[in-house]
C-alpha cells in the first residue's frame, strides 16, 4: 500500500487525548497532527522520538498532518491504525497470504454478526465464505509482537463473532497483521487484557484460525512481508 506522501520528517513533542500529537517540523515549525490510533501505542510515544507524517489540502480536514510513522529501535513503524485492511487486501489479491487465495471475491466492511462488519469477506462458489478479522499490531515487547496494547472489549467481541460463523458452517480467520519488521513471533498480550487472551484462546478452540503477519515499512509504502509464528498459549 502506497503511503500518501511525500512524508514529512518531525520530532514528537507529545501525545494526548489519544488522537492529537504535538510535533516540530525541522525548520522548527509547531505543528498538530491527527492520531489514527486508539491504542497506548506503548514505546511509540517518547517525547523526542523521530516520527513521519502525512500532509492532506483537503479544507475539510480539521488537522492537515497525519501522524504515519514512528522511528524506533532503528528501525520504521507504521502507528496509523486506518491502513491495515487496505494493506492485507491488497496481499491477499496479490497472493501473499497463502492461507486466504483460491477465492474470486473480495469485498471490505461487509455487515455480519451483531451490528458489525467484518473487515474482509472473501467469497467463491467452491469454497465456503471466509470471513477475515485485520487487528493492527505496533507493540514489541523483547522479541514478541502483541496485541493487544490496551483493554479491548470490541476485540473479544469480533472473536466471538468469528466463532459464530465457523459454527454456521463458514471460515472465520483472525489476522494481526504487524506494522514493524523486528519481531520474531506472535502472543496475546495476556497481562494487559487477560480477557481478550482468554477470548482467542475460545475462539481458536471453536474452529477460528489466527494468522500472523509482519510488513516491510519504508517512507512510501507498506506492504506485508512475512508469516510469525504463533504463540498463543498466556505468558
Amino acid at each position: 500500500m502506497k503511503l500518501p506522501g511525500p512524508l514529512t520528517r518531525a520530532r514528537l513533542i507529545k501525545r494526548y487525548k489519544r488522537f492529537l500529537a504535538d510535533m516540530v517540523l525541522e525548520d522548527g515549525t509547531e505543528v498538530t497532527a491527527h492520531v489514527a490510533n486508539s491504542g497506548a501505542m506503548t514505546g511509540l510515544n517518547a517525547p523526542g522520538i523521530e516520527v513521519w507524517l502525512s500532509y492532506s489540502d483537503n479544507p475539510k480536514r480539521k488537522l492537515a498532518w497525519s501522524w504515519e510513522l514512528a522511528h524506533v529501535d532503528g528501525g520504521l513503524v507504521g502507528i496509523n491504525t486506518s491502513h491495515p485492511n487496505a494493506i492485507a487486501a491488497e496481499a491477499i489479491q496479490a497472493g501473499q497470504i497463502p492461507e486466504l487465495t483460491g477465492y474470486d471475491s473480495l469485498r471490505r466492511e461487509v455487515a455480519y454478526g451483531k451490528n458489525s462488519r467484518i473487515d474482509i469477506l472473501l467469497e467463491d462458489a467452491n469454497h465456503p465464505k471466509c470471513y477475515v478479522e485485520i487487528k493492527n499490531v505496533h507493540l514489541k515487547r523483547g522479541p514478541a509482537a502483541e496485541f493487544p496494547d490496551a483493554v479491548t472489549a470490541r476485540g473479544a467481541k469480533h472473536l466471538a463473532e468469528l466463532s459464530d460463523m465457523v459454527a454456521e458452517g463458514h471460515r472465520a480467520v483472525m489476522l494481526f497483521l504487524v506494522q514493524r519488521s523486528d519481531c520474531s513471533y506472535f502472543s496475546p498480550a495476556a497481562d494487559i487484557d487477560p480477557t481478550y487472551a482468554q477470548a482467542l484462546q475460545r475462539a481458536v478452540a471453536a474452529g477460528v484460525e489466527v494468522l500472523c503477519y509482519s510488513c516491510a515499512i519504508s517512507l512510501e509504502e507498506i506492504t506485508v512481508d512475512q508469516p510469525l509464528p504463533l504463540r498463543l498459549t498466556a505468558l
